[in-house]
């Protein structure tokens, strides 16, 4: 055989393994309905569509030398014969040997060509009355490659086979003239605003064109009086300055908005014709879910043959259309959800019999649009449901939580940890679990395409888990936000809420802040000590509170405090090159309209780093500060308890001095002006008892504002206090900054 002659049989086995693989789902998919017990007439409809499409395919495979596929479809061909002729039926076992006859088909297709002459071994199927023999090719105890598809259609009148990696280097240049669209949004905005301040600009100097004509009119008569002519010269050069300058402000001003008009008109057309070429880009690379859930039937099936297990899969949305390189970075979590079902969730047929359930299970598989770019798949089963039970005793076992908080967790929360990475509650470790790595892989890869991941079950009735995901991703919405003066882009379909915090809605529990949302409490941080930015002043927020963006799905969800939240808009991503290619906290990058670079925050890792950050300050700079710092002495011997104390007080506008003890405070409150004291008790020279007491002794000091601090909780101790005459007295035990806060802002 020629050179010539062996690259054409080359490009005619590519064209056969995708005609091949059609051939194998019809096949397959048959014969998972043949499983079913159609009624007589619908069988016999499928076993004349498996005989057609095993005698198609052997033909193919004859055409391009593959003599094992050939002698293979030989074989299915031969049963599906039978079948047809009443010869035999279609037992369980002959069913289960002809998908393993297809896993050695597949196997085939994917195994390197045979050597020149070499003599492929043939399988045979055993006749019924015979147990069966496995194939030789391809392992039994692994589910097939799933198949590629083709929605090449041969009755069109033109059709041109693409390398995929040449659409996807068309659909990045398409995409990146996203960065002239938002370039032109820039132009257009500053041109604008350009336009709006000559506007003003001549609109101030209309304003004094009554009082130049005034002065005009005093000149003309100055100069009928004989006033000096140099002064009336100088003058009139002035005035004939003010005209010209008037004149030439208008005329800029006309200039101007036109060319704002003309600036919006073509970022009207321009942005009309980039979003068509961009979506039409997108639309090459688009396949519909089917692609991928055809060959997930029979991964369940074998999965439930290997469990000894009973379940149907239902698959909803086959064509809803995504983007194949997120089909293909979908393919391994899905398996994974799947087999966690059959592990986890599916109970045995006599186990579901015993709980009043058909033996056979149902899981179901869905995709459906939600709104725009974005659409949600949905996995779930008529299970067993998740055991809370054993989940804490799993995070507790692994250090996760400790044996306290996992008892405070709520039935969501609980079910939330089955996402964390080593935690099983498999009592070994099998072929398909035990290992904690599966649904912790499954929540990066989705987190990794810009997607969440939520779980909800219920005991007994089963789990449902749903993942939100971007149809494409080349390009996504994203939300701007300022945190420590820069600027940060959030995926959108990660956003579940923007909000302004009010000091109402926050409340501090064990040292942390949270937020009361639509009847939940979140945690409450700022963004920038998440991504460990250098502080900054944050914005004036007394114009509505402290504005915050709410991330993450179910129960996993956390509320971080920004600036700023500036706009949404289209983001063009640009992935990050090495050594930078994985970065805490940061996804990628993408260039914004005015050519500034602005990270794409990983919401997985913010969600995680938040855990490890206090949060304080969020209700302070919610709160209004007064117009005039009310003066707060605080006095401790402690210099931790004292700074605290400092900067809760400061950071809610406070102006705090502070003392060593009782009696170096004394001295100070008579020497200078405060309007409250916050006091330990237990201190040197002079504790807080006694200085209250001398406080409600001093005529000038009597009606002073006094907080006392300290650890003493005994029932004797805070009537000490009250008898001493203080105002407040809070308990080191369970002393939280909402606690001092309120009570300051109650007595000043």
């Amino acid at each position: 055989m020629t050179t010539q002659q062996e690259e054409f049989l080359k490009q005619l086995q590519a064209i056969f393994k995708v005609e091949a693989a059609e051939h194998l789902q019809a096949i397959t998919a048959g014969l998972l309905d043949l499983e079913k017990s159609p009624a007589p007439e619908q069988q016999r409809q499928i076993v004349e569509t498996v005989f057609r499409a095993a005698h198609s395919l052997k033909g193919a495979a004859r055409a391009v030398d593959f003599t094992e596929i050939e002698s293979l479809c030989q074989t299915l061909e031969d049963v599906f014969a039978a079948w047809k002729q009443g010869q035999s039926d279609s037992s369980v076992a002959a069913l289960d040997s002809l998908h393993r006859t297809l896993d050695a088909i597949a196997s085939a297709m994917s195994a390197p060509p045979a050597a020149e002459g070499a003599t492929a071994s043939p399988a045979v199927f055993d006749p019924p009355g015979r147990p069966p023999q496995a194939p030789t090719a391809g392992d039994p105890q692994e589910p097939a490659p799933a198949p590629a598809t083709t929605n090449e259609d041969f009755s069109a009148p033109q059709t041109v086979r693409v390398d995929v990696a040449k659409l996807e280097a068309r659909l990045v240049e398409a995409a990146e003239m996203l960065g002239v669209k938002l370039s032109a949004r820039q132009r257009a905005q500053d041109s604008r605003e350009l336009a709006q301040r000559l506007t003003a600009w001549r609109d101030e100097c209309a304003a004094v064109e009554p009082q130049l004509r005034a002065l005009r009119r005093a000149l003309d008569r100055t100069e009928t009086g004989g006033a000096h002519p140099s002064s009336s010269a100088g003058l009139t050069r002035l005035l004939a300055f003010v005209d010209w300058n008037l004149d030439q402000v208008k005329a800029m001003q006309g200039e101007a908005t036109a060319l704002s008009q003309a600036a919006q008109q073509d970022l009207h057309v321009i942005g009309k014709r980039l979003d068509d070429l961009l979506e039409a880009s997108k639309k090459l690379l688009l396949l519909p879910f089917a692609t991928l859930s055809a060959a997930l039937p029979k991964l369940v099936r074998d999965l439930c043959r290997d469990q000894g297990k009973e379940a149907e899969l239902i698959v909803h949305g086959k064509n809803i259309e995504i983007e194949k390189s997120i089909l293909e970075e979908m393919k391994d979590p899905l398996i994974h959800l799947l087999r966690n079902s059959i592990d986890h969730g599916i109970e045995t047929a006599a186990e579901r019999t015993r709980c009043g359930k058909p033996p056979r299970a149902t899981i179901k598989l869905g995709v459906s649009h939600i709104s725009g770019n974005q659409v949600e798949l949905t996995v779930s089963d008529d299970g067993a449901g998740i055991d809370t039970g054993k989940v804490r005793a799993a995070a507790v076992k692994r250090g996760l939580v400790s044996a306290q908080d996992a008892a405070r967790l709520s039935e969501p929360e609980a079910q939330a940890l089955i996402f964390e990475s080593d935690l099983s509650t498999s009592a070994m470790i099998t072929r398909l679990s035990g290992r904690g790595l599966g649904l912790a892989i499954v929540q990066e890869k989705v987190s990794k395409l810009g997607g969440s991941i939520s779980v909800d079950s219920q005991a007994g009735y089963g789990t449902a888990f749903r993942i939100v995901l971007p149809a494409t991703r080349a390009t996504f919405r994203g939300i701007l936000v300022m945190a420590a003066g820069r600027l940060l882009v959030v995926p959108t379909v990660q956003v579940q809420h923007v909000l302004r915090a009010q000091p109402d809605d926050i409340r501090t529990v064990e040292g942390r802040e949270t937020l009361s949302f639509a009847g939940r409490a979140m945690s409450l941080v700022w963004l920038a000590q998440v991504l460990q930015l250098p502080p900054t002043q944050h914005a004036d927020p007394c114009a509505g509170g402290v504005p915050v963006i709410v991330l993450g799905a179910g129960e996993q969800r956390v509320a971080f405090a920004v600036d700023a939240v500036l706009d949404e808009q289209e983001i063009l991503v640009k992935p990050l090159a090495k050594p930078l290619s994985r970065v805490r906290n940061i996804a990628a990058a993408t260039v914004l309209g005015s050519g500034q670079v602005a990270p794409i925050l990983n919401v997985a890792d913010l969600l995680k780093s938040a855990r490890h950050v206090a949060g304080a300050g969020v209700r302070a700079a919610a709160q209004t500060k007064p117009e005039h710092a009310k003066a707060v002495l605080v006095a401790d011997d402690s210099i931790t308890s004292r700074m605290l104390i400092k900067n809760i007080l400061e950071s809610a506008g406070y102006k705090v001095t502070t003392a060593v003890d009782g009696m170096e405070a004394f001295g100070l409150l008579r020497t200078e002006s405060f309007d409250l004291l916050v006091s330990d008790v237990e201190m040197p020279r002079l504790n807080g008892f006694g200085l209250t007491a001398r406080i409600r002794a001093d005529k000038k000091l009597g009606e002073l504002p006094v907080v006392l601090v300290t650890a003493l909780e005994t029932r004797e101790d805070r009537e000490r206090g009250v008898d001493a005459g203080a105002n407040a007295y809070i308990v080191k035990s369970s002393f939280d900054q909402s606690n001092l806060i309120e009570a300051v802002q109650r007595l000043i």
